[in-house]
């Protein structure tokens, strides 16, 4: 069959199909993409051609930003738990780039999406080409070789005859659940243009079987040996429990067991908030309760996590002296970390193997008791965080209990940077495994909108809700129009602080003052950033995008405000003023930030002093077979 290369990729794309538990779905629904001159008479001629002739089925969808389609997509794969994603195009250049924060986000939470970044001409007939890198070392570099080091495969398509093995490597990586993330195949615009005889072969229907791994015997045996001796376990429950549909079997995990369930940001809502092993989330942003348990656990089992820094608060939330981990992951890398006894597999089949190994053990009786006490306190604390009653305007806490007790528990909340996630990672009470989506592997400011427009794309009977700070949303809002142009209907919760309060709080407690934390005019009189509140209209803003907007100043507004939205048919803006510096409950944990080691500054120096006395705590989780000696 004679075709150009971006007709064959177009044609490849729309027969690729994954499969898991015996359901069948396409892998890529669709193509973003924004066309310029590195791939607009190629991958856009050939998406064109294939919607004009009824050929192959790979919907068109045109992103305002390239880095913001990498992201709707990497929303859209997550809420299909890594068995569909899209495909995103751009041209050679400025495009190409924009892409590279996306690609490293999918990378880093392990969510498979493809990029088909335009590139400089193979045949060098008419170097430089507009936008070309010309690297004195070698012809062979262009800008694209950014991407190397941000994606899982990476590959330039010099000739035709290279595209097969391209495209049948980038599926091997796109639906491996240990290799996935991003994939990047770099299309010089002449040979994207370019003509051959392709096999009819490569255009078949291809399914790729997603696996559930089983634990090896051995390993199951040594971890079920180690549980058992526990007498005080604790679950740390990741992102794998989503994306293994394994849920239903933790929770049946714990209620044999009665093992308490602390959550990481990707794996909050893996077990319902109100259920008496939940303890909420665990780490620098996670609850008292769960960090608490974290300080006592003398085993700890993770469940498809991969312990950053955030999760184990710097490496001193474990602080138990003897204590071992069982880590259940599909990732050998991460089954070994904290010299823990792997059981290397699925998390649904792990789990499912430890409840019938561990059938009849339960945790005692007080210890149950203990996680019960600590669960209602907790609970106590989100009421007060969610009705402060802080004024004049309210606290931010305020404002997510508001939008917690409206929202069903289908909705989907979608937040990545800033103070939010912290807040919401301590505070949100999740009833459903996908109610929660925080994007914290990377945790990249101007996700939430992008983010939230895939995951409506990927269930459009939940309804979304995108809650993002007035700093992610100078970065990124252009998505909005995507959404408008394609009556894809999102809740978008605008929370106007003036500023970076997440960074504001963190630089306060290094002893920086929150030097360069607001966005203020400056100040003649102290040279600094730190005079009025600039005359931004944010919501003024998003009205120009497209969206309907509301505006709200007290938190009674703001419910009324988010039931409107919640009922309208359209992309609606709920804009609200919130205090930047009004309380938020502690985790009680540390994270790692290092402070100046000297300074004129007195903050500072205190600062210092702090830090090195919360330091001390860290530690190498080094246990092994044998027992601590003196």
């Amino acid at each position: 069959m004679r075709l150009t290369v971006g007709q064959a990729i177009v044609r490849f794309l729309a027969a690729q199909w994954s499969e898991r538990d015996g359901v069948e779905q396409r892998f890529f629904p669709g193509c973003f993409g924004i066309f310029g001159h590195g791939n607009v008479a190629g991958i856009g001629q050939a998406l064109l051609e294939a919607q004009r002739t009824g050929g192959p089925d790979l919907p068109y969808y045109m992103a305002r930003n390239e880095q913001a389609m990498v992201h709707a997509s990497v929303g859209f794969a997550r809420m299909k738990d890594r068995l569909q994603t899209f495909a995103c195009t751009s041209s050679i250049g400025p495009g190409a780039t924009n892409m590279v924060t996306g690609a490293a986000l999918a990378t880093i939470n392990r969510i498979p999406v493809l990029l088909l970044p335009g590139d400089i001409f193979a045949t060098r007939a008419t170097n430089p080409v507009l936008q070309e890198l010309e690297d004195p070392r070698s012809y062979d570099v262009s800008v694209n070789d950014a991407f190397r080091p941000v994606s899982r495969y990476w590959d330039r398509i010099n000739r035709p005859e290279q595209l097969p093995s391209a495209l049948l490597a980038a599926m091997r990586v796109l639906t491996d659940p240990v290799e996935t993330g991003a994939v990047t195949l770099a299309l010089p615009q002449d040979v994207q243009a370019e003509a051959y005889d392709w096999p009819q072969e490569l255009f078949a229907k291809r399914v790729w079987h997603i696996p559930r791994p089983v634990p090896e015997p051995a390993e199951l045996e040594r971890a079920v040996a180690l549980l058992r001796g526990a007498e005080r376990p604790l679950i740390v429950a990741g992102g794998g429990v989503t994306y293994s549909d394994a849920a239903g079997d933790l929770l049946a995990f714990a209620d044999a067991t009665g093992i308490p369930v602390a959550e990481t940001q990707a794996g909050k809502g893996s077990v319902p908030w109100d259920h008496p092993c939940a303890v909420g989330g665990v780490g620098a942003t996670g609850t008292p309760a769960a960090n608490a348990l974290a300080r006592e656990a003398d085993v700890v089992l993770g469940v498809g996590t991969r312990y950053s820094d955030f999760t184990t608060a710097s490496r001193t939330v474990f602080a138990h002296p003897d204590v071992r981990f069982v880590n259940l992951n599909v990732a050998r890398f991460d089954a070994l970390k904290h010299s823990a006894v792997p059981l290397v597999a699925d998390a649904r089949a792990g789990l499912r193997a430890l409840t019938e190994a561990l059938a009849g053990h339960r945790v005692d009786a007080a210890y149950a008791e203990r996680v019960r006490r600590l669960a209602e306190d907790w609970g106590r604390v989100v009421d007060r965080a969610y009705h402060l009653g802080h004024g004049p305007l309210p606290a931010q806490t305020e404002i997510l209990g508001a939008l917690n007790e409206l929202a069903g528990p289908r909705d989907v909340v979608v937040n990545a940077a800033g103070s939010m996630p912290g807040d919401l990672h301590m505070l949100w009470r999740a009833r459903d495994p996908r109610q929660y989506h925080v994007e914290y592997g990377y945790s990249c400011m101007g996700y939430e909108i992008a983010g939230g427009l895939g995951i409506k794309m990927a269930d459009p009977g939940r309804e979304v809700f995108v809650l993002v700070g007035d700093g992610s949303y100078l970065m990124m809002a252009q998505e909005i129009v995507t959404a408008v142009s394609e009556g894809i209907k999102l809740t978008i919760v605008l929370v106007q602080n003036h500023g970076f309060a997440s960074i504001g709080a963190l630089s306060e407690s290094l002893g920086s003052q929150r030097f360069g934390t607001s966005y203020r005019y400056r100040n003649p009189e102290t040279g600094l950033l730190d005079g009025d509140p600039l005359p931004v209209d944010l919501a003024a803003n998003a009205a120009s995008l497209g969206a309907d907007v509301l505006r709200a100043t007290t938190v009674e507004e703001f419910r009324a405000a988010l039931q409107q939205a919640k009922e309208a048919k359209a992309t609606t803006v709920v804009h609200v003023e919130t205090d930047p510096l009004a309380p938020a409950p502690d985790s009680g944990a540390w994270w790692d930030v290092p402070v100046a080691e000297v300074s004129a500054l007195e903050s500072t120096r205190k600062a210092r002093a702090d830090y090195e006395a919360a330091k001390a705590a860290q530690r190498h989780h080094l246990g092994g077979d044998a027992a601590p000696t003196e």
